[in-house]
């Protein structure tokens, strides 16, 4: 027979266990300079990078721009699919934090990683060394407009800025929200390095526009869309273009 008040201590001791996981919680987040407009990503920290608690570093645009780590793997092992080099050469055009560049690495990819931003690439060289493909990579600062007609590669990787978490409130987010030009521009730039190009777009992103961009080709391009899931929601649409579809 249970003792009388044995429930009620169980239910206060829980309570101060899940009082003490919200302190120890909130102390976290202090101690990482997580504002406000980033917490919800912070609370999705491990799905972004698996190895966060390693030391893994963002800014706030990296909170939310960075593709989740299933989703690179994804993209890294079409990648691979998609080539019949043991070593392909990709171009990540808008490397950002190095969420993709990391997996396209971890892949035996060589990856030219590019990004305007300086500090970005001082973040990805950190995250890539926390991952031990660092030596994969070349990091480069550099407007990818300016520096596209001296690259060549296997495989373009185009996961240009969304505009940050306003993106979600457009109903049909078309290639002119896409930064810092358009979608149909940023394509073209891609075209001239590879045949072989994959982009990574907003769940509602106009998927008409899409195919259209495969027509900026003579011949048209093969195009492939997929829907990206990550725990049962779609979280962005990969569009696989040449030699990178129906793999």
């Amino acid at each position: 027979m249970k003792k009388k008040g044995t429930r009620n201590k169980k239910n206060i001791s829980v309570k101060a266990h899940k009082k003490r996981k919200h302190i120890i919680r909130d102390r976290e987040k202090a101690a990482q300079n997580v504002s406000p407009v980033v917490e919800k990503y912070w609370f999705q920290r491990y799905n972004l990078f698996s190895k966060y608690d390693e030391g893994i570093k963002m800014d706030e645009e990296g909170w939310y721009s960075v593709t989740p780590e299933q989703i690179a793997i994804r993209h890294a092992l079409r990648c691979v699919a998609a080539t019949a080099k043991p070593n392909p050469v990709v171009i990540d055009c808008f490397a950002g934090v190095g969420g993709n560049a990391i997996q396209f690495a971890r892949m035996c990819c060589s990856v030219v990683a590019i990004d305007i931003d300086p500090k970005k690439l001082e973040l990805a060289i950190n995250n890539a060394k926390i991952y031990g493909v660092q030596h994969c990579i070349d990091f480069i600062v550099g407007d990818f407009f300016q520096l596209a007609p001296s690259l060549k590669g296997d495989i373009v990787f185009l996961a240009p800025p969304w505009g940050g978490p306003s993106y979600k409130s457009i109903e049909n987010f078309t290639l002119d929200f896409l930064k810092p030009r358009d979608g149909f521009t940023i394509f073209q730039f891609a075209q001239a390095i590879a045949p072989n190009i994959i982009m990574f777009l907003p769940r509602n992103v106009d998927l008409q526009q899409v195919e259209e961009l495969s027509w900026l080709s003579s011949p048209p391009l093969e195009v492939e869309i997929e829907e990206n899931y990550l725990q049962n929601n779609v979280k962005g649409v990969t569009a696989y273009f040449g030699g990178a579809a129906c793999h």
